[in-house]
């Protein structure tokens, strides 16, 4: 059985965005792509609105969107096995559901209200956050390739899984990997601290080096790039995403790059980040 990659459609032009990454995604992979529409029909069960008619139209809206979809996955990337699927529900918990059986969900940035909304809004954040597996928040889908894909490196096994996601992408994509760790200044909260910077550097260098070799072992046709700094993790890695097709980064860890499930340095990067974004949790 072929792997599958699972996009959710709300019809905003974000979603659409989604589709192609996705369809491009399935191609590179070779793995089926199940496009996914979500009628929410919970929150208009009140007594004024016919909930039949309502939840209807709104099933023939998500076919059509579907049909949209799928249109623009066999014009893009014909080989592709699609399928296409209309579920019921509360949307957060639909995709979640999905993203357990696919090896990553895609969705769009911002949307038209539904699964696909504002970054920050709770329904993108409780999936990106709380998903099983990758799932990859698509912004710009027309902006020109970089040919780098860039993961944040916290030194902890629980970041080891978005290593993975991003050393398989970069080889998959034939392009260079930057592995960016980022520690903040040891004076910021104590400003009387003094330390050796260059020290300091060297040993986060050390401990990113050796979470990196045994990808690099099983991975060696990827260019790596190791790129340690001293300052804030969301700044830096926003910045680094500037110059990226792709920004990997972990749900948990112990500081840092590995934020914890919906943690600051992951919203910050989701919010700040200019390009598309894959949160990378480990599946339990």
């Amino acid at each position: 059985m072929s792997e599958l990659v699972v996009v959710g459609v709300d019809g905003s032009p974000s979603g659409f965005d989604a589709v192609a990454w996705a369809a491009d995604d399935a191609f590179r992979a070779g793995a089926a792509l199940r496009i996914v529409s979500v009628v929410e029909t919970w929150p208009y069960q009140v007594p004024q609105i016919a909930a039949v008619e309502w939840e209807n139209s709104m099933t023939e809206r998500a076919r059509e969107i579907l049909a949209q979809s799928e249109e623009i996955v066999r014009e893009r990337r014909p080989t592709v096995d699609v399928s296409t699927r209309v579920m019921a529900g509360k949307a957060s918990v639909a995709l979640r559901e999905q993203a357990a059986e696919a090896a990553e969900l895609v969705v769009g940035r911002r949307g038209t209200g539904g699964f696909a909304g504002a970054v920050l809004g709770s329904v993108s954040m409780s999936v990106a956050g709380q998903a099983p597996g990758p799932v990859v928040v698509v912004r710009d889908e027309g902006a020109p390739a970089h040919d780098e894909v860039v993961v944040g490196v916290d030194g902890s096994p629980a970041g080891e899984p978005a290593l993975a996601y991003a050393f398989r992408q970069a080889e998959l994509r034939g392009s260079r990997l930057r592995a960016v760790h980022a520690w903040p200044p040891p004076f910021a909260l104590a400003p009387d601290f003094s330390c050796d910077i260059e020290a300091l550097r060297e040993s986060h260098l050390r401990i990113t080096r050796e979470q990196l070799t045994p990808f690099q072992e099983r991975h060696p046709e990827v260019e790596v790039v190791t790129d340690v700094q001293c300052g804030h993790p969301v700044k830096t890695l926003a910045a680094a995403g500037d110059r990226a097709d792709l920004l990997v980064i972990g749900a948990h860890g112990r500081s840092g790059l590995g934020a914890a499930v919906l943690g600051s340095v992951m919203r910050g990067v989701l919010h700040h980040a200019h390009c598309t974004v894959a949160v990378v949790r480990e599946r339990s």
